[in-house]
């Protein structure tokens, strides 16, 4: 996602910032990090209440299993979440001085910490996957483009909006096995919320709104190659809009490939948008 955000900006005239890159990206990872070790820290009882748990749900296990201490867990959180501040600080005193730097990157640290923490708990409110893909498919990018750029244009936020809606419905793939823990924790995902059958729906419709926003953004300006390079893995998406019709999503045994192809779906669109600029960079 950092990487997508500088080649839009390089396509977009700025030119490259060696230091900007290494410090922005010091500053994704450690936040990244926090928020591994946050969640499994402040979601322990919900992770000890899913006897459902898959390869990319359920938290890592590594605190259910006393592979390590909730404490240190903890404490690494706040030391990655440091790291990140010190990396704000050198990114918006020196190298992109301001303070539209620091609020950037200060916002999706607030809000990957505050996704799982106490007192806003934002995935107990119904707005966890939303904060998802704001810190990741939308932040994240800004973040690389505003680091090389020194501003944001409208490029950004509209390459980013199919990105979002995978981020969305990843999200939903993952929620589907937690479920039942998450209800016994009363920690409140879209899933537990709506219900599994209105949340496989809206996992459906996040696909669809993907590719149907396409035709508007490329009138609004995002490149005609950017919106051809997602279809070229709009078939992913057909199989899993297949997947999710079959209803992958209520059984376990396809819980894991329902899960994993949703991840590589955000993926390769994500790797498939950062080849379309480099390519468009290459036409210039």
């Amino acid at each position: 996602m950092h990487g997508l955000g500088i080649a839009m900006a390089l396509y977009s005239g700025a030119s490259f910032h060696a230091l900007a890159m290494l410090w922005g990206q010091i500053a994704i990872t450690s936040i990244q990090l926090m928020t591994h070790f946050s969640n499994d820290y402040f979601d322990l009882r919900a992770d000890r209440a899913n006897l459902t748990p898959t390869n990319w749900s359920g938290g890592s296990r590594v605190l259910v299993e006393k592979k390590l201490h909730p404490r240190t867990a903890l404490l690494t959180a706040l030391v990655f979440a440091s790291t990140a501040l010190c990396a704000m600080l050198i990114l918006s005193l020196f190298i992109r001085p301001g303070m539209g730097t620091f609020m950037l990157l200060f916002t999706a640290l607030c809000l990957a910490w505050f996704y799982s923490a106490p007192p806003l708990r934002l995935h107990s409110r119904g707005l966890g996957e939303l904060t998802t893909a704001v810190v990741v498919t939308l932040l994240t990018p800004l973040t690389g483009y505003y680091l090389q750029m020194g501003a944001i244009s409208l490029l950004p936020l509209l390459a980013v909006v199919p990105l979002c809606c995978f981020q969305g419905a990843m999200l939903l793939a993952i929620e589907f096995p937690d479920a039942e823990g998450d209800r016994l924790d009363n920690k409140q995902t879209l899933v537990v919320r709506l219900g599994e059958k209105s949340a496989a729906g809206l996992y459906a419709a996040l696909l669809l709104l993907a590719y149907a926003s396409l035709t508007v953004l490329i009138v609004l300006g995002l490149p005609l190659i950017a919106g051809l390079a997602l279809m070229l893995v709009s078939p992913l998406a057909v199989l899993l809009l297949w997947r999710v019709s079959r209803g992958d999503w209520q059984e376990p045994t396809r819980w894991n490939a329902f899960s994993f192809y949703t991840i590589v779906l955000l993926m390769t669109a994500s790797a498939a948008e950062v080849g379309a600029f480099v390519l468009l960079m290459g036409l210039r």
